[in-house]
C-alpha cells in the first residue's frame, strides 16, 4: 500500500516496526546487513537521520527492521512512558510526509502500543479466514483501551478484507460475518488471492514494480486511491 500511494503521488514515510522485518525485505533492503534500525532508534543509539532510508522508490522513505527488533520489549520495560516513544522520535519528521504508515507485529505487544499511540488511525487487514474474526475483536478491544489511556485522538480507520477467494464459500462467510457483527468502516477494495502477489516479497520488490499489471497491484492501487479520499 505504501508503494501504491507512494506511485500515486503522495510523499509516504513506511515504518516496518515488525522484528520480522518483512516490509523491509520486500521493500528490496537486506535486511540483515543493516547498521541502524527502527530498533537502535528506539534505544537511543541513533536518530532517525542515522536510520531513515530515502527514496526507495520516488516518494517513498524507510524505517527498516530487523530481528533485533524483538529484544526492544525487555529493553524498554524500565522507560518512563515507554509507550510515547515513536511518537516523540516521529514528532519533528511527521509533517514531512502525506502518509505515515506503520506496520505492526500481528501480535499485541509494547511495539504495537508505541504504534498505536503514534499513529492517528488503525486500519485492520483481514485474512478471509476463520480465526481472523476472534483476532479483529482483540484487536478492537485493544484500540479502544489505547484510546481511553493513551492516545485520545486515536480513530478506528477501517477493516481490509485480504487473500479473498471468490471460489470458497468461507471467503464470502466471513466478509459477510464482519459486516453484520461489527459497526466499523469496511473498505470497499477488497484484495484478492493471487500468486504475484505471493511472489513480489520473494523478490524484494513491492507489486507496483513486481508486476504492475496485475491483478494484485491494480487491488492495491484501487486500495491507494480509497485511503487519499478518506484522508481528504
Amino acid at each position: 500500500m505504501s508503494a501504491c500511494l507512494a506511485e500515486a503521488g503522495q510523499s509516504v514515510l513506511a515504518i516496518d516496526f515488525d522484528p520480522q522485518g518483512n516490509a523491509t525485505s520486500g521493500l528490496g533492503m537486506e535486511k540483515t546487513e543493516l547498521d541502524n534500525t527502527v530498533y537502535e532508534l528506539l534505544i537511543g543509539e541513533c536518530d532517525m537521520e542515522d536510520c531513515l532510508v530515502r527514496q526507495l522508490q520516488p516518494n517513498l522513505d524507510l524505517l527498516p527492521s530487523n530481528v533485533n527488533l524483538s529484544g526492544a520489549e525487555i529493553e524498554l520495560l524500565d522507560i518512563e512512558r515507554k509507550e510515547y516513544i515513536l511518537k516523540n522520535c516521529l514528532e519533528k519528521y511527521r509533517d514531512n510526509y502525506d502518509f505515515v504508515i506503520i506496520d505492526c507485529p500481528p501480535s499485541l505487544s509494547l511495539l504495537t502500543l508505541n504504534a498505536m499511540t503514534a499513529a492517528d488511525t488503525v486500519l485492520v487487514p483481514i485474512q478471509c479466514e476463520y480465526y481472523a474474526l476472534e483476532g479483529l475483536s482483540q484487536v478492537l478491544k485493544t484500540v479502544n483501551l489505547v484510546k481511553r489511556k493513551l492516545n485520545p485522538a486515536l480513530e478506528m480507520e477501517g477493516v481490509v478484507f485480504t487473500m479473498y477467494d471468490a471460489r470458497t464459500n468461507l471467503s464470502l462467510q466471513v466478509v459477510e460475518n464482519v459486516k453484520s457483527n461489527l459497526n466499523q468502516n469496511i473498505y470497499k477494495t477488497i484484495i484478492p488471492r493471487n500468486v504475484r502477489l505471493a511472489e513480489a516479497p520473494s523478490h524484494g520488490m513491492p507489486i507496483t514494480v513486481y508486476d504492475s499489471r496485475s491483478t494484485g497491484a491494480e487491488s492495491y492501487r484501487l486500495l491507494a486511491a480509497e485511503v487519499i479520499s478518506r484522508g481528504e
